[in-house]
């Protein structure tokens, strides 16, 4: 797409009260881009506006891809309405491969985001990119699992602002490294700051972008809740993890694999062969029959040191030595609450 091409598509995209749909009615009804703009008769002050965000985004590498772009994501340009364009700041390259949205709460636990992260890491180790929204959380479990695996291409971050602000701050490092090995897209201006609407139209491409959608840990009014929903609007597999049904952060995936809108996610074997898991399992089985009994008493669920020593009848002092080993292992790990199983 070459200068004039972009600056007369901007335009039109960054004129008042102009989104997707009206976009395309627009060049449509008119016959083409410049006829468009040409009933648009946009002012100097659009006309400066964007000028100066191309040369921000050329100073700062940042790409354009329209939709009818090869680099254009394949999913992404069958939701109707999608973006006419999206703004790339990492590699290009990101977009082309198959992608697996995975969203969930802000206010993830400790055993959520684990569980993520290794679902993610595992999406990345077989050729997916991930992609979630760079909130706290579920997101950042989501994003770092995937950067877990070697090389590049890894992980997409949908920004409800621009490509070049970065949100919230204290993902400064991690949106750094998906430029260097990923991709931040946004079909906001550079330099735009995000309102509380944008959040909405960002969850929207994010269920879009991917073949398959995974929900972790969300309250059922919730955003996350939300990118479900465009999931199942633009047909694509859902699937969700379920949690304890006293924790609010329960209620979203719980109600959608009771409703059967969602499949059970249970693990990465849901999707692929687990070599890894097997060989863990060999080692498991090779412990003395006391740590086997405390692992046993351990899972997704923080389990404390007093708790264990009722279920496996041994002392706290018996309890400590030997989680001290499985923790050396590799085989649990401590969190608020207690134990749970790696």
């Amino acid at each position: 797409m070459n200068y004039e091409d972009l600056f007369n598509r901007l335009l039109i995209l960054r004129s008042p009260n102009i989104g997707p749909v009206r976009y395309n009615d627009l060049i449509k009804k008119s016959g083409g881009i410049k006829e468009a703009i040409a009933e648009l008769c946009p002012d100097d002050s659009i006309r400066g506006a964007v000028s100066r965000e191309i040369d921000l985004a050329n100073q700062l590498h940042i790409h354009y891809i329209s939709d009818d772009m090869d680099e254009y994501p394949d999913m992404l340009r069958r939701v109707s309405p999608h973006p006419p364009i999206i703004s790339v700041r990492g590699k290009i390259e990101t977009l082309s491969k198959p992608c697996v949205s995975i969203v969930g709460t802000r206010h993830a636990t400790a055993v959520g985001m684990n569980f993520v992260s290794d679902i993610a890491n595992a999406f990345s180790m077989h050729g997916y990119t991930v992609v979630s929204g760079l909130a706290m959380g579920t997101d950042t479990a989501a994003h770092k699992g995937a950067l877990k695996a070697n090389g590049n291409s890894q992980t997409i971050a949908v920004m409800a602002g621009g490509v070049d602000y970065v949100w919230p701050l204290e993902n400064e490092s991690l949106y750094w490294e998906i430029i260097e090995r990923g991709a931040i897209i946004s079909e906001m201006p550079v330099g735009f700051k995000p309102v509380a609407s944008n959040f909405v139209m960002r969850n929207r491409w994010i269920a879009g972008i991917g073949q398959k959608l995974i929900l972790g840990e969300a309250d059922l009014k919730s955003g996350s809740m939300k990118t479900a929903q465009f999931a199942i609007e633009s047909n694509r597999e859902i699937w969700a993890i379920p949690s304890h049904p006293l924790d609010s952060r329960a209620a979203g995936p719980n109600s959608l694999i009771k409703s059967g809108i969602a499949k059970m996610c249970t693990g990465v074997s849901d999707f692929f062969k687990q070599e890894k898991k097997l060989q863990q399992g060999e080692k498991i089985s090779k412990k003395t029959d006391s740590e086997n009994s405390i692992l046993d008493a351990i899972g997704t669920i923080p389990v404390s040191e007093s708790v264990l020593s009722e279920i496996v009848k041994k002392s706290i002092s018996e309890i400590k030595s030997e989680l001290v080993v499985l923790e050396l292992q590799g085989l649990v790990r401590k969190v608020d609450g207690g134990y749970v199983r790696t």
